[in-house]
């Protein structure tokens, strides 16, 4: 791990849903480097660790004191909630490595929300799917705008990240609003939060019920496509399958 960084996708945060790469990896570092809420998640196995954080929306600055860490000979892992390239650091950390030549970085994958929550709803992105962010921290919202009505468009199963927070609590109202000028109201919907932690919430519901309900920033929403169905409290996107079925059970023999 010399001269070398890693970043590390933690999935929800639960031992049992890190990979055992990041594991190896984490158990090898010698400075664990993340955001504060992340490295509590981390629980009892990694508690002896040295660890360095910095607040929430100093991302840049956690990423230099990961490559500054480094040049002092230490093993450092730099770790992101979900997968590290999925809305995480990977990305900047390559931007900012530009300035560091000689330090290498590797990617260690994680399990992200949309495959994690989609497990606990059923299975809602069993065909063609997009992922979309609500945050217009660092995307303008007629950015955002655009890419939900491509998506209602081509009739892809959606999951959507980051789809309220304090400061905006009425985007997934606004974005169930774009959708429902292309959607019906009936379209098979759902969502998960707290995925992998204490307190999982899983809902099922229409496009129109959807609109009204009351989210938070720990929250994934799936929206399914034409052919989604809620079966037994589940969200299931088809596949495609034909299902052969059984001539006999009306007893025609």
């Amino acid at each position: 791990m010399e001269n070398k960084i890693y970043v590390v996708g933690m999935g929800p945060g639960k031992e049992e849903m890190m990979t055992g790469e990041a594991l190896s990896v984490l158990d090898q570092a010698d400075v664990l480097i993340g955001y504060t809420v992340y490295l509590q998640l981390l629980g009892e196995r990694f508690q002896e660790k040295e660890k360095m954080s910095t607040p929430m929306r100093q991302e840049t600055e956690r990423c230099r004191l990961a490559f500054e860490e480094a040049k002092k000979g230490k093993k450092v892992a730099l770790i992101c909630s979900g997968d590290a390239g999925i809305y995480g650091m990977a990305s900047l950390m390559y931007e900012i490595g530009k300035n560091y030549l000689d330090i290498d970085i590797e990617v260690i994958p994680g399990i992200t929300a949309a495959s994690s929550g989609a497990a606990v709803l059923g299975a809602p992105l069993n065909h063609d799917f997009c992922v979309i962010s609500l945050s217009d921290l660092l995307t303008p919202w007629e950015k955002i705008e655009k890419r939900l009505i491509a998506a209602a468009k081509g009739d892809f199963a959606i999951a959507i990240y980051n789809p309220s927070s304090h400061k905006r609590k009425d985007y997934l109202q606004r974005a169930c609003d774009i959708l429902l000028a292309f959607l019906e109201e009936e379209r098979a919907c759902g969502y998960v939060e707290n995925i992998g932690r204490e307190g999982t919430k899983a809902v099922t519901c229409t496009l129109k019920e959807l609109r009204n309900q009351e989210v938070n920033m720990f929250t994934t929403v799936f929206i399914g496509n034409a052919g989604s169905e809620i079966i037994n409290d589940k969200l299931i996107t088809k596949r495609g399958y034909q299902i052969e079925r059984d001539t006999n059970i009306c007893g025609n023999n």
